[in-house]
């Protein structure tokens, strides 16, 4: 059995992994936080005295944690609603950040993990993530075995067609954002499609008052593209989840964070939050940092 003393010290020691469990399964780093605070509170009132493997124990309590807290998550609003960003100046992540969003946990592949129901998430995140074994996955999801490996082939199947991990460095994906910034700013029509995907996607969160839907196809996006050129916005580079992205100001207060997928050399997926709230509540101060350099 764990004294009081050591169990802590043991609990800080699995902190950083309780943590990115919680992550990936919230898509928040503030839920995230919570999480894993509900799950010291649990084991300090549980019996520890037949416990074998304390780091799987505490995956396995920050899970259900998770998941309860993914079930009781308000109805999702009409239209786009993207998860909360993870910030970093341009020139390098917080070692935080890096600990939080290692494997590639970027902006666009949380807006897919969004779109899996609770159980189909922690059966993969915990298996394919983590190297959780499906037999240690299903009592946190009250399924057989059989049935929490096919919740995870299901999402496995979406978050690969949805190919949402960037797959150039980062410097190249800010020339390819830079770019596309360029030609939208000059009117050029031809170089704005050849640096779109076909199939892109273009998500804009306005918030609840203001549901939109996502624009798809090249030539959509483009119009979109025009449109936002017009507004005299200006911008500063960022790192969103790790990636390359962009937030934009108007009249000096920030209009949106653009988190922008980049594979192939062409942009696949474009995020934006406008969410004037949500916006409002961003730790951007190290932009000012960046200035004072």
């Amino acid at each position: 059995m764990y004294e009081q003393a050591l169990l802590a010290e043991r609990f800080e020691e699995h902190r950083p992994r309780m943590r990115a469990v919680a992550f990936r399964l919230l898509g928040s780093p503030s839920e995230a936080d919570d999480a894993v605070q509900e799950t010291w509170l649990r084991v300090g009132r549980a019996d520890t005295s037949a416990i074998a493997d304390l780091r799987a124990w505490l995956t396995t309590i920050v899970a259900r944690v998770a998941l309860n807290m993914l079930r009781g998550r308000r109805e999702v609003p009409a239209g786009v609603h993207l998860p909360e960003p993870v910030l970093d100046p341009a020139d390098g992540m917080h070692p935080e950040h890096e600990a939080l969003l290692a494997d590639a946990v970027g902006y666009a592949l949380l807006v897919v993990l969004d779109t899996l129901s609770p159980p189909e998430r922690v059966a993969f995140v915990l298996h394919d993530m983590f190297a959780v074994p499906f037999d240690e996955i299903a009592p946190v999801l009250e399924r057989s075995v059989e049935a929490t490996r096919q919740l995870a082939s299901r999402a496995r199947r979406r978050v690969r067609t949805a190919d949402a991990v960037p797959d150039v460095p980062i410097a190249e994906q800010r020339a390819v954002i830079e770019a596309f910034h360029a030609a939208a700013r000059e009117g050029d029509l031809q170089r704005l499609v050849a640096l779109l995907d076909p199939d892109v996607v273009l998500r804009a969160d306005f918030g609840p008052q203001a549901p939109q839907e996502p624009i798809r196809g090249a030539e959509a996006v483009v119009g979109q593209a025009q449109s936002f050129s017009q507004l005299g916005l200006t911008t500063r580079p960022v790192l969103v989840n790790g990636a390359a992205g962009m937030v934009s100001f108007r009249d000096g207060a920030p209009f949106s964070l653009a988190a922008v997928l980049v594979r192939g050399g062409r942009i696949v997926a474009m995020d934006f939050l406008a969410d004037p709230e949500r916006l409002a509540a961003l730790d951007l101060g190290f932009l000012d940092e960046d200035s004072d350099r």
